[in-house]
Parts: structure tokens; sequence; C-alpha cells
């Protein structure tokens, strides 16, 4: 499958207005996923690794985060990222994984990120700006549950049009999110909300990010 970041990955994260808008997104959705100290977080659709610093402060030296994503140009950033990191604070707990998020087997990468030093379900697990970028997010989504551990926390961040007051900026949200590759229109986190409890739901920048976070519900007796 050809790689459509190939070409954008070394500058996604100068062109991706992360700072001005999307890192909101990023902050609450950590912050919802709420990761404890040696937690193992799986990082779906991970990019350029822009969660990642977000994630270590919460699980800590002894927790994992595993980074999962299709273009191996974005792994390869996400990756350079890692590393800066192991010489400036010592990260050595970061597992990178290419894969398709919507057609991976669970079980196939269970069993890489154990042999990579990890655990094959997740004590955690989210998937910020992702699963609108895939086609069938639903499969995604279901494939993400399945790498997750009973009663594990998940969170979803993703776009939708600004409401409000600030729905003046829908074009320019429906222009980014073009040139982003996203679907607008997916809402992926209702997903979330139907599969999991104690549901959290926060936005930030005019409704354009949508936050959720909640727990998986308990797998049903054999």
């Amino acid at each position: 499958m050809p790689d459509e970041y190939a070409a954008f990955a070394p500058f996604y994260d100068l062109l991706s207005a992360e700072h001005p808008v999307y890192r909101a997104g990023r902050r609450a959705g950590a912050a919802a996923l709420a990761p404890r100290p040696g937690d193992q977080v799986l990082d779906v659709g991970c990019g350029t690794g822009l969660n990642f610093a977000l994630l270590q402060e919460a699980v800590g030296s002894t927790g994992t985060i595993v980074g999962i994503d299709r273009s191996p140009r974005m792994l390869d950033r996400a990756r350079r990222r890692a590393r800066r990191r192991v010489r400036r604070r010592g990260w050595r707990n970061v597992i990178l994984l290419e894969a398709d998020a919507t057609t991976l087997s669970a079980e196939g990468i269970g069993a890489r990120i154990a042999s990579a030093g990890g655990r094959e379900r997740s004590d955690a697990a989210l998937a910020t700006y992702a699963l609108s970028l895939m086609p069938d997010w639903e499969g995604a989504w279901q494939r993400m549950l399945a790498l997750c551990a009973p009663a594990a926390s998940l969170a979803v961040v993703d776009l939708q049009e600004p409401t409000g007051a600030f729905s003046v900026l829908r074009p320019l949200a429906r222009l980014s999110c073009r040139l982003g590759g996203s679907d607008v229109h997916a809402h992926p986190w209702h997903a979330l909300e139907r599969d999991c409890t104690d549901v959290v739901a926060t936005s930030a920048r005019g409704g354009h990010l949508q936050i959720r976070a909640g727990r998986r519900r308990p797998e049903p007796p054999a």
C-alpha cells in the first residue's frame, strides 16, 4: 500500500497547526485518559509521536508507550523524536510498530508488542485525529478495543465542524480537514460512547475538537 505521507512526514509538525489548534485536544485527551505510572498505553495512528511527551509524563519510566502507524515515514519521525528524548530524558520505553489499524490482526500485533518487551494487551489506548482519517474507522476502533485489557481506559480525540459562535470558522475547518485527509463528518467518538462506560465528554476550539474518554466494558463471561 502506498505511503501517502511519505513526502509530507518531514513537514507534518510544522504544517499541521499543532500548537495554535490541535495541541489542546491532545492535552485534553491525555488528561481524560488518565494513564497511571507503570501503565502500557497504546497510541493508534501515532504519526510523528506528538502524544509521546504527554503520555510519558503520566506513565513514567516504569510504563510503556506503544505507537502504531501505517506510514513508515511518519514512524521514522516518531522514532527520531523518541531517540531525542532518550538522550535528553532517558526514555527507553517506546515501542513503535508499522501496521494498518484497519486491517491488522489484534492477535498478531499483540504478539509483536510482547516480543518487543511489552504486553499483548494495553492498560490504556487513545487515538488522536487518527480514526477520521481511516475509511474503515469502525474496524480500527474494534481492533483498538481488542488490544486493550478488560476495564482499560480509552480516549478518542477527533474533529467536527465548529459550532455556535464559532460556526463562522466552518469553511476553514472543512478546508483543514480536506487537506489533512480527515472526514469531518465521521464523528468516531460515538463508538467510544457506545462501547465504554463512565464516559467523559469535553470539547475545545469552538467544538471543532471533540474529546471522549471512558472504560472498556467488561467482556461477557464465556
